[in-house]
């Protein structure tokens, strides 16, 4: 899958040098030289990281965090600064940071590091995904399968299940395949995965 470094810093030369560098490393990297044109730019849905200067005229670095949490597109941050205090590092770190370089970084570093935040962020992408995908095959349950999915993830037999509801247990059989099948799932530890993931809860266990 493709992806995206975004680099912010005011300084037009560090930018400059920062999109050649990884360029020529075969990265696709879109410069800005504010916080607030950076804002304004809608996130692909393709993994990205943003390479981000701590100090900036206008919004600075942490700033820019908390708006990209507050609109849904919290991403890896990786934040450059000229001070490498140590008060600094940690503050950056509390905010998020997926890591923190000071000027003038060393190349290999941060390739190392954009490298390793393109990678969280492919996998954070498909688990969202995975997510948004389970959220809508649980839409498609009706009521009763619904309740049939909270015992069967409880570790129920068919025959509990039945005598829970007041239902046949070939009623239950019908109702939990269907659920299985809904939901994609080959096994019960799928499904309980599954609704783990969802954040459903066993109506009752075992």
């Amino acid at each position: 899958m493709e992806s995206t470094v975004y680099v912010v810093d005011d300084d037009g030369m560090v930018r400059t040098a920062l999109l050649r560098l990884l360029a020529s490393a075969g990265m696709k990297a879109r410069g800005f030289a504010s916080a607030e044109e950076f804002l304004q730019e809608a996130l692909p849905g393709e993994p990205c990281c943003l390479l981000l200067d701590m100090k900036m005229p206008g919004s600075d670095g942490f700033e820019v965090v908390r708006r990209l949490e507050h609109r849904g597109d919290a991403i890896p941050i990786i934040f450059i600064s000229g001070y490498g205090t140590i008060p600094a590092t940690v503050q950056a770190m509390k905010a998020g940071a997926h890591e923190f370089l000071t000027k003038p970084v060393e190349e290999e570093r941060l390739l190392g590091a954009v490298r390793e935040a393109l990678a969280l962020a492919s996998r954070q992408l498909h688990l969202r995904v995975e997510h948004a995908a389970n959220a809508s095959r649980l839409e498609t349950l009706t009521p009763r399968e619904r309740e049939v999915l909270e015992l069967a993830i409880g570790g129920l037999l068919n025959k509990q299940i039945a005598t829970e509801l007041g239902i046949s247990e070939i009623t239950v059989k019908v109702h939990k395949r269907r659920v299985m099948d809904k939901m994609q799932t080959k096994t019960l530890a799928d499904l309980v995965r599954a609704a783990e993931r969802l954040q459903i809860h066993s109506a009752r266990q075992r």
